[in-house]
């Protein structure tokens, strides 16, 4: 039996489903929250719950979740604690309790469905296949060998998550990913998948990038720079995109403070950098990062600033000596002048 019938015998037992997306979820993990949701209904269950915690900031996410109209639900930890024997508890695209989620670590997780590198996963079902480039390929694959009815909405939620997530088939994109596109195409609205592809842009994401520009301290190939204080998490990653494309950068590093956090993100073609390993490594005393070789995160928490916090000023230039101080030394540009 494959991993398809296995989950939808899991499934079969379970009278609830809660599904715990990661903090700030992506489109790959509330495409693939949907999919393992119809999964789950036709196994039975009536009402599955996708549940999350932090923002939906991108104003790509923004419009995934407004114009597929997906209902989320902010995790609270007793549902999870109070829940009964019947309600199953699963992960999409990730995968350790407490890790980029707010779930308890001591939590016993049901079902792990995840394409991030990890090598500690424990639940009754595990599909974990790093090799891909999107979580939405595993969830696609599983409707399809499950015979399950595609609607527009969803197939058109999902060929958004494999794009995006593997920069439309240019990054870490496989078979699997072009299998899943081929197939879910036949069942995709065009027009939803072009608006979906180009929503408005927030003043305070320009605002953040700009900054960004203007932080950046380029040493060999590698570029690290700060947006200093934001709303806008996902203008991260976007101006990491944005600084990875500079003549002479192979590798682009961007933090930002958002909240009580220090947020990173990370962009490496260059082969001879493991990204997510460069993050884990450098902070994995001080906060929760990880990742693909091209691709990364990660979250320091605030309270080792804590001395700092009143004084926004001096905290940003702490903050900014630390983690960029940290950054070179890891990747033994600490004494470059350029």
């Amino acid at each position: 039996m494959g991993p398809a019938h296995q989950l939808y015998e899991l499934l079969t037992e379970g009278e609830e489903l809660n599904i715990v997306c990661h903090n700030n979820p992506d489109p790959d993990c509330l495409a693939s929250a949907l999919a393992l949701g119809r999964i789950a209904m036709a196994a039975g269950i009536e009402e599955p719950h996708i549940l999350y915690n932090g923002d939906i900031s991108h104003q790509q996410n923004r419009a995934f979740v407004n114009l597929l109209d997906i209902d989320l639900k902010q995790f609270d930890p007793k549902m999870i604690r109070d829940r009964p024997s019947s309600s199953l508890l699963a992960f999409v695209d990730h995968s350790v309790p407490g890790a980029n989620n707010r779930v308890p670590k001591e939590t016993h997780l049901d079902i792990v469905i995840d394409h991030h590198p990890s090598n500690t996963i424990e639940a009754r079902f595990v599909d974990h296949r790093d090799h891909l480039g999107a979580a939405a390929t595993i969830l696609t694959e599983y409707l399809r060998e499950l015979d399950i009815e595609l609607d527009e909405a969803l197939a058109t939620a999902l060929l958004f998550a494999i794009r995006r997530e593997t920069l439309n088939f240019l990054r870490g994109a496989t078979r699997g990913e072009y299998e899943a596109a081929a197939y879910l195409n036949e069942f995709v609205d065009s027009d939803l998948l072009r608006r979906l592809s180009s929503p408005p842009v927030t003043g305070e994401t320009l605002d953040a990038i700009a900054t960004a520009i203007d932080n950046r301290i380029v040493k060999r190939s590698v570029l690290i720079s700060n947006v200093g204080r934001t709303v806008e998490r996902d203008a991260l990653p976007q101006a990491a995109d944005y600084l990875a494309t500079l003549e002479g950068v192979e590798t682009a590093i961007v933090f930002g403070i958002i909240g009580d956090a220090i947020q990173l993100s990370a962009r490496s073609p260059d082969l001879r950098i493991h990204a997510g390993n460069v993050l884990r490594e450098t902070f994995e005393d001080v906060g929760s990062c990880g990742g693909h070789h091209d691709v990364a995160g990660g979250e320091i928490p605030l309270g080792i600033f804590a001395d700092y916090t009143s004084d926004d000023e001096t905290l940003l230039a702490i903050v900014e000596e630390v983690v960029t101080g940290r950054l070179f030394a890891k990747l033994n540009l600490e004494t470059d002048s350029k």
